[in-house]
């Protein structure tokens, strides 16, 4: 009797497993076979430019367009904006593909996307002026700014958390509550300033936007001033990016593209549905704003060429971090560092890529030190590869008009 019960399980186990097995065939077979494709034709994507490249960036900016409409098709995403600066000036910028899909319009170069990650790039910006001004200490104490997060089993300090090696816990991703609205910086400390660190600080590289969020914390009390206040007069007026906002309310925002989500999976082949709406307000400056391609790219430039902060500031905000155990990491101070080929030969680049860190879009700013090159490439849906899109356009940008030549300062 029990080994016919034992029979009779294993056989209902089997049948159970072979059930979600099918559903699960099934359903990426439906998804397969029901993704249409946004773009059939790479050649036809519609595209938005508001003036016309010099005659000395016509070629690259051509293979850019080539570039641009390539991946847009491939990845079939719903919209692509794209920007470059070269030696300190803007030479290019222009939108493919819709900002809503539904409305059939197309994507402007002053159309407004999610930063989400690059964020910390800004307010590493906003960090680097305090230090300038000895305002604010790297080594101090979260707690010497933020005395309402709660101590922990360890001491944290302003460097560990832009580093990502402070042990902070970090947001839920796809699951992330959005429909909170925070008027007040430190309210965004609620999320998750009662949980305790993951780890002694200095010990493990982990990714952490609510740390960020605590960094932005602490600059507007070094500041004396409210987060995005400090932000807007001291980063975005005086670099002319005009078209950088708060993301919060989606209906008070003009410009603002229509985000989506990939339909399955995670990847961005099998189409998109619309994505949840959301406010960023609570997260601050670790994925708080609103930008273009174009606003990312003076950014970028300035901070390359000493527009924003001393060339030393840079240095010490673009230099890797280290573990106790010697270890480097590949992250700076709110800047991810690596090495990656262009025009022949390996290269430093200093930015930053998203692909799930918010809902409804992706962002990337690429900026190559070496060659006074900075490269922005935002989309309106969430899991795009912005990155290689950029990185193809760079070495698009350096083949054909010798960027190595050119001097950052």
């Amino acid at each position: 009797m029990a080994k016919s019960r034992i029979q009779t399980f294993l056989a209902l186990v089997v049948v159970a497993v072979g059930l979600l097995v099918s559903a699960i065939l099934g359903l990426f077979a439906y998804v397969s076979l029901t993704a249409t494709p946004i773009h059939p034709e790479a050649q036809k994507i519609p595209s938005v430019i508001r003036s016309a490249p010099l005659p000395k960036w016509a070629d690259a900016v051509e293979k850019g367009r080539q570039v641009a409409r390539t991946g847009l098709a491939e990845q079939n995403l719903p919209g692509l904006s794209v920007a470059v600066g070269v030696a300190g000036e803007l030479v290019w910028a222009e939108g493919f593909g819709f900002a809503d899909l539904e409305q059939r319009s197309p994507v402007r170069p002053e159309m407004r996307f999610r930063t989400g990650e690059v964020s910390s790039a800004l307010t590493s910006g906003a960090v680097g002026l305090l230090l300038e001004q000895h305002a604010l200490n790297l080594d101090d104490e979260i707690r010497t700014y933020v005395p309402a997060f709660p101590k922990k089993q360890w001491p944290v300090t302003v460097r560990q958390l832009m580093g990502h090696v402070a042990g902070v816990v970090t947001d839920e991703g796809d699951e992330e509550p959005l429909s909170e609205r925070c008027g007040e910086t430190i309210d965004g400390l609620r999320r998750f300033a009662s949980r305790p660190l993951l780890f002694q600080p200095g010990t493990q590289f982990r990714l952490s936007s609510y740390g960020w969020i605590l960094v932005s914390a602490a600059v507007e009390a070094a500041a004396h001033e409210p987060f995005f206040s400090f932000m807007r007069k001291r980063i975005l007026e005086p670099l002319a990016m005009e078209d950088t906002v708060v993301d919060s309310a989606p209906q008070s925002i003009p410009e603002r593209a229509t985000f989506y989500f990939p339909r399955f999976g995670g990847d961005t082949r099998y189409g998109p549905e619309a994505a949840r709406e959301g406010d960023y307000s609570c997260f601050a400056g670790a994925a708080g704003f609103l930008s273009t391609p174009s606003d990312l790219a003076r950014f970028g430039m300035a901070v390359g060429r000493g527009k924003l902060l001393q060339p030393a500031t840079v240095d010490l905000l673009q230099t890797p971090q280290r573990l106790a155990s010697g270890q480097q990491t590949d992250y700076g101070l709110g800047w991810r560092i690596e090495t990656v080929p262009l025009a022949g030969a390996p290269t430093r680049l200093a930015g930053h890529s998203t692909k799930q860190d918010v809902i409804g879009g992706t962002t990337s700013l690429l900026t190559f030190p070496e060659h006074g090159l900075v490269i922005a490439v935002m989309s309106n849906t969430s899991f795009a590869d912005t990155k290689s899109i950029g990185l193809s356009i760079a070495q698009a940008f350096a083949s054909v008009t010798g960027a190595a030549s050119i001097h950052p300062r």
